[in-house]
């Protein structure tokens, strides 16, 4: 039952990330070693975070989830990943399409290999069925909704023509709000949670929805600037 229950748990977990890979028709560009790259990188990335973490916020018997301007300032440490996500773009050549997705998945990828396999592994072949086990591998998925929007917002960010969409908002300072909140999402929606008592699938849902939200924003502003310089 409970080698059962770890296969359900890996096949949620890992079949999205290979079915976005192949049907976002990567390999036709090699992306294969690429997501590889862009998964040292994300190492890489963490160790520094992790580094400057231990450095500058010693651990204190604080609530992680609590919105303070200590944890505020905590999290902006994660404005790191825009830096790795940066350098996995840079990296790799080809449309924006196949650079976003690459980094999107590969940078996503990492993360699950890293923070989720030992987990399931230890975990999920208990003794005893837990549910927790499965709301991970859920919130991996919206994750990898999450990594491939930031990627494509920091693609954004370093086209020069993206001044060119015509809006009554500038561009670069949504595409930047919007990088803002795909950084500080963890905390907003922990301290949003606490305060309000929410129950581990809400904050799922709630995970989800603010993906969404972000999302189909970013999506108008790629799509208008894809459109504009003939990127399809």
């Amino acid at each position: 039952m409970t080698l059962y229950h770890f296969g359900n748990c890996v096949i949620l977990l890992y079949i999205p990330y290979y079915l976005t890979y192949k049907y976002a028709n990567l390999s036709e560009y090699g992306a294969f070693w690429k997501c590889i790259q862009g998964g040292i990188i994300y190492a890489f990335t963490q160790l520094c975070k992790m580094l400057i973490l231990a450095t500058f916020f010693p651990a204190n018997e604080a609530s992680i989830n609590t919105l303070s301007f200590s944890n505020f300032f905590k999290s902006s440490v994660d404005l790191a990943d825009i830096v790795g996500i940066y350098m996995i773009l840079q990296s790799i050549p080809g449309k924006g399409h196949s650079k976003v997705m690459t980094a999107g998945i590969g940078w996503a990828g990492a993360e699950i290999l890293l923070t989720r396999f030992l987990l399931l592994w230890v975990g999920a072949r208990g003794t005893e069925f837990d549910w927790k086990y499965i709301q991970k591998c859920l919130e991996s998925n919206i994750n990898l909704m999450h990594h491939i929007m930031t990627a494509a917002l920091v693609w954004l960010l370093s086209r020069h023509d993206l001044s060119k969409l015509q809006s009554k908002f500038s561009p670069f300072a949504a595409v930047i709000i919007l990088l803002l909140l795909s950084v500080y999402r963890t905390v907003l929606i922990d301290s949003f949670s606490t305060w309000l008592l929410i129950d581990p699938w809400s904050i799922i849902a709630i995970k989800g929805l603010y993906t969404i939200v972000l999302g189909l924003v970013m999506l108008n502003y790629y799509t208008r600037l894809s459109t504009l310089i003939g990127m399809y």
